[in-house]
């Protein structure tokens, strides 16, 4: 019990500085966070190793991209050395709609598979699962028109925040998981074949 405890609690504060490293620009530390030979990120604009999310998410910082996290609640399953863990999260980024400068906020989970190395709980694999977001004007006597078409080309959980970043001049990814849905039901599988001992974690993120 006292092993249980001591895991949850690690996995938590992991999963908290993930947010507070990554929004801050504490790059170093923020790589810490992530298994050093197998960290996968997926996001709604970016999927590949952490390596690759670090240096991405550096750029966008030092250019003025505002994305920032909040968490919430939090539940964590574990098993020998690996877990599944939940985090309650919200997503915000502003940005400029054709002119109007207006702000999505997205809120989900932050599903994570991680493995424990070295001296302490490492991310495998994160997978957000994105539940619903909105989309609102800073100034709010700002009238924002958004383009049907565009809006929905993505599905329900993050539509305004996938609208705000194709604006903006990311790719967005489809299909990722929501509330409900074949997607999120797959990733519930992946994650319990992961604490399962799979070879990999899920979506082909070798163990």
């Amino acid at each position: 019990m006292a092993n249980s405890l001591e895991d949850r609690l690690a996995l938590r504060e992991l999963v908290d500085n993930w947010a507070v490293w990554r929004d801050a620009g504490d790059w170093d530390r923020f790589a810490t966070v992530w298994h050093p030979e197998d960290g996968w990120m997926t996001a709604t604009w970016f999927q590949g190793p952490a390596a690759e999310f670090i240096a991405a998410s550096r750029d966008g910082f030092d250019h003025g991209v505002n994305i920032l996290h909040f968490l919430g609640g939090h539940s964590a399953d574990v098993r020998g050395d690996r877990a599944v863990s939940q985090t309650k999260m919200t997503i915000s980024q502003r940005g400029t709609v054709d002119g109007v400068e207006a702000d999505v906020v997205c809120t989900g989970r932050f599903y994570d598979f991680c493995s424990r190395h070295g001296d302490g709980w490492k991310i495998v694999r994160r997978q957000p699962i994105y539940e619903k977001d909105r989309i609102d004007p800073v100034d709010p006597a700002t009238p924002l028109k958004l383009d049907a078409g565009l809006l929905d080309r993505f599905p329900a959980g993050y539509r305004h925040l996938a609208y705000l970043q194709t604006k903006a001049g990311f790719t967005v990814k489809t299909g990722l998981p929501g509330l409900t849905g074949e997607a999120v039901r797959r990733l519930y599988a992946e994650g319990a074949a992961w604490l399962d001992g799979s070879a990999t974690a899920g979506g082909g993120v070798r163990a």
